[in-house]
């Protein structure tokens, strides 16, 4: 086990000291995490990394050499380093399935516990929920613009290392087909794409040598990137080394759907009316619905930079309010912060949706607890499952996730999945 526990802000430990020493860590608490708005102009957004999240809360022990450094903090007292020592979170956290659609305001994450054990996994549920949901909200665009052209993750070079990884996971669960990523194939079983850049081609004295050796390094089912100098003359050398049963051709510049048209009438003049044509440069949803609308004879498409940044949104802009805590008579009373565009709703809430037909009509939530008649009677369907629940994790697989992402984009409304600038589908209230 990897401790997650100094994934973490240092304000948080000095929270927790102060209510250590006010007597108030071991008050009873609930925090909400959500999102006040979505993205402008997206009609939803996706749940992404709630699993990773719950795993780093599993993980959220602090090591002795943690605490060491803990120690030589002037600030940091000897009763909180004894608390964290023993720290294990204790309480619940209930939550949206990975892969599932949010609105502005959706109860995302609810953690119930003593205050102290919940102030201290703010960061932490936060880092990951932001950065996992801004792609995987991207990643769905695309599938969703693709039209079920496989789409390949391939933006671990405009990125930070780590955050490669769990991207490629994100657009996996979203419908990509594969990543380039190596460690994230390890990590989590995703597979693996990838054949030849420029610079390979650069390397040798001409393009034709190049492509003989790609072939007789990976065989005649390989694809080649054909643009490195001039795409018809790359194709016809292309065909001409492979012969008409060459597996694959890669653009990566040029008018895209100019150059792949061009590029299928030559394929097929050459009869090489299987070689597959992947498209990559720069590619965002926009590109992608485009192309499809066009009727690009595209077969794959390769995304990079757009889906790693969340295509313009790198964060989801979540955050993680206390809306409930224990009053001195031991009742939960609601808390709410009331800054001017900083706004929140007390009280512990329950999210449900309503559907006609299969298809989602509204979403909700309600303070306390849902009419157990009314679950009953199928008139309304809660949204969240427990993931912890004091001291047992459930932390469904990332095959879970990527089949219940594609089951929640059947339910949506179809105006909920254009493309075009659109407001959220759905703004969550009480009901």
């Amino acid at each position: 086990m990897a401790s997650t526990a100094f994934q973490t802000d240092k304000y948080e430990i000095t929270m927790l000291q102060a209510a250590l020493e006010s007597g108030h860590a071991f008050d009873k608490a609930t925090f909400d995490l959500f999102a006040r708005t979505l993205p402008k102009g997206r009609r939803y957004g996706v749940v992404g990394g709630i699993n990773r999240a719950i795993q780093a809360v599993k993980d959220f022990r602090f090591t002795e050499e943690q605490l060491d450094l803990l120690k030589n903090d002037p600030m940091i007292h000897s009763d909180t380093i004894d608390y964290l020592r023993d720290y294990t979170f204790s309480g619940r956290i209930r939550g949206y399935r990975e892969g599932d659609v949010y609105f502005p305001n959706s109860p995302i994450l609810t953690v119930e516990g003593f205050f102290g054990d919940s102030v201290l996994l703010e960061t932490v549920l936060l880092s990951i929920l932001n950065h996992d949901s801004a792609v995987i909200s991207a990643a769905s665009r695309m599938v969703v613009a693709a039209q079920g052209l496989p789409l390949i993750e391939m933006g671990s070079r405009r990125t930070h290392e780590k955050a490669a990884i769990d991207s490629a996971r994100a657009a996996y669960i979203a419908g990509f087909s594969a990543t380039s990523n190596l460690e994230a194939g390890l990590c989590y079983g995703i597979p693996t794409t990838g054949t030849s850049a420029h610079a390979f081609t650069l390397a040798f004295e001409d393009e034709k040598s190049a492509f003989q050796a790609q072939i007789d390094a990976l065989g005649v089912e390989t694809t080649l990137l054909v643009d490195t100098y001039n795409i018809e003359q790359g194709i016809r050398n292309a065909i001409e080394v492979a012969g008409p049963s060459l597996g694959g051709i890669r653009i990566d510049s040029g008018d895209l759907h100019e150059e792949t048209v061009k590029a299928r009438n030559l394929l097929d003049e050459l009869g090489a009316v299987n070689t597959k044509i992947i498209l990559s440069s720069d590619i965002d949803e926009y590109t992608i619905a485009e192309l499809v609308d066009q009727g690009t004879p595209v077969d794959g498409i390769g995304v990079g930079t757009r889906v790693v940044t969340g295509s313009g949104h790198p964060t989801a802009s979540m955050v993680f309010k206390l809306v409930e805590r224990e009053n001195t008579n031991g009742e939960m009373v609601p808390v709410a912060k009331n800054a001017s565009g900083k706004k929140t709703t007390g009280g512990l809430k329950i999210a449900y949706r309503t559907y006609d037909h299969g298809i989602m009509t509204g979403e909700y939530y309600r303070i306390g607890s849902l009419k157990h008649d009314d679950i009953a009677s199928g008139s309304i369907h809660p949204v969240q499952i427990m993931y912890v629940n004091e001291g047992n994790y459930h932390i469904p697989t990332i095959e879970e996730s990527r089949a219940f992402h594609a089951y929640t984009l059947s339910t949506l409304p179809k105006e909920a999945l254009l493309t075009s600038a659109g407001k959220p589908m759905f703004e969550v209230v009480e009901k």
